[in-house]
């Protein structure tokens, strides 16, 4: 994973407590504060959760402040921790699929997050359902305009400087920035002030995963405390906050989620990612102008602009199998180009496309036949409507490498057409674990589902504003 965030970040020597010994509830305080969790979830009327980077963990994105954080490793004079994969192939961990849940049940009204790993994104949390406080490393914003783009790789700079790209609204072009602060940058009104308002509105707010250390950020979730509300927080290392809180659990926020959703007899979403490209096929004019021959180039780029990064292809392959006696061709740097020419005749070509670490599958073929007669003509399918599509075939086949045509444009002036694919490029199903307790008599214990449910029901009986029953 590139750690560039936290190397780009300006020097600062107070950034509060680090490397503090993390704290594990026994197996019974957990499973009956996993129990509490869930029954406060159950009745509550407005959550909001409030997350942190220990939510990203599991994900293979170090943290800054546990044991082996960034910032604990560099006061220590050691080096950066290593990550397992890249920063733009880290996949969404249970707890951000079970919000996604929570959300799509009605139960999530808000959710605010210091993170910059782009993953509530990635997971489904709707934008306007999202305050992403400190900014978003993978996305990028027009200072003219305010058009948001989401980008599949990492933007270069923090500090919301200016970026090497422009707005692609014809009236606008302004330079875009990115949207990642810097330590004294203040927070932007945007995201700062949906998430004040909801934070007031709140019966609870679950922190997730935050040592509640960065300010102002950190303050935001006691602005539900003078409306009457609750402030929960699930973290392993204690926070400053924790005395104000009506319940504090010192667990793996992955574990304590697991057992909360399984309570709730809600199951958790598998996260199926679907990436872009483009294909640009351009007929060129014949340097010797024989009719028989016909020249060509293909481009196989990222569908934010040709000097765009393409960070999920590895490398590309371009194959003439029906015609063995054509050579074909591997493409290793981006922009993957070539140019050719050949006889002008119909021709069948597979453009092989072989990903990078962190997809699911290693690669996918694409059937790109040429005729050089007459374009193919223009698409535009609804985009969505693909990526649904794409989705309900990937759980059916997990191998991943589905691909569909979302759109395509056939320009008459330049004899050229542009394809743009969506590719299933990664699958994860998540599952909630048994719930275990212990037992004095046999030790650890496995107990059944029902028997759980039915505790946490007898909380709730005699009080005929509660939910329906859990089944």
């Amino acid at each position: 994973m590139s750690l560039g965030y936290a190397e780009k970040l300006s020097y600062k020597e107070d950034i509060g407590t680090v490397g503090m010994t993390e704290i594990f509830d026994s197996p019974q305080t957990l499973q009956e504060k996993i129990e509490e969790l869930a029954t406060i979830i159950k009745h509550s009327k407005h959550l909001v959760a409030f997350t942190g980077a220990g939510i990203s963990t599991s994900c293979g994105i170090p943290d800054f402040r546990g044991p082996k954080g960034v910032w604990t490793l560099q006061r220590d004079g050691k080096s950066i921790p290593e990550a397992s994969l890249p920063f733009d192939r880290a996949t969404p961990s249970f707890t951000h699929m079970a919000l996604v849940e929570l959300e799509k049940a009605g139960i999530l009204k808000f959710l605010i997050s210091q993170n910059v790993d782009s993953l509530h994104l990635r997971s489904g949390i709707p934008r306007d359902k999202l305050s992403e406080l400190h900014g978003n490393s993978f996305r990028e914003l027009c200072p003219s305009c305010g058009v948001e783009y989401v980008r599949d790789f990492e933007v270069e700079t923090i500090g919301m400087k200016e970026t090497p790209r422009r707005c692609s609204d014809e009236n606008c072009k302004a330079r875009l920035k990115d949207t990642v602060l810097d330590w004294d940058d203040a927070l932007p009104p945007k995201e700062v002030n949906p998430a004040d308002k909801h934070c007031r509105m709140a019966d609870v707010v679950l922190c997730l995963g935050t040592s509640l250390q960065v300010t102002p950020a950190c303050n935001l979730p006691l602005r539900c405390i003078r409306g009457g509300g609750k402030v929960v927080i699930v973290n392993l290392q204690p926070t400053p906050k924790d005395k104000k809180a009506g319940l504090v659990i010192h667990g793996l926020v992955d574990k304590v989620l697991a057992g909360v959703m399984q309570l709730l007899n809600m199951r958790i979403p598998p996260y199926v990612r679907v990436d872009f490209l483009q294909i640009c096929f351009k007929r060129l004019i014949s340097k010797d102008n024989d009719q028989r021959y016909v020249r060509w180039a293909l481009s196989v780029g990222s569908v934010h602009g040709s000097r765009a990064p393409l960070p999920f292809v590895r490398l590309v392959e371009v194959l003439f199998p029906e015609n063995p006696l054509l050579k074909g061709a591997i493409l290793t740097k981006p922009p993957f180009h070539l140019t050719r020419q050949m006889l002008s005749r119909p021709l069948k070509m597979l453009v092989k496309l072989n990903f990078g670490d962190g997809c699911r599958c290693s690669c996918t073929s694409i059937d790109f036949p040429l005729n050089f007669e007459a374009l193919k003509g223009s698409i535009d399918n609804d985009t969505d409507g693909v990526v649904q599509k794409l989705r309900d075939s990937a759980l059916q086949d997990p191998s991943c490498g589905q691909c569909e045509i979302v759109e395509r444009k056939s320009l008459l002036s330049t004899r050229s057409e542009i394809t743009t694919y969506a590719i299933v490029t990664n699958v994860v199903r998540h599952r909630c674990s048994p719930v275990v307790i212990p037992s004095k008599e046999n030790g650890f214990v496995r107990q059944t589902y029902q028997n759980i449910v039915k505790r946490l029901n007898e909380r709730t009986d005699g009080n005929e504003a509660s939910p329906k029953r859990l089944k």
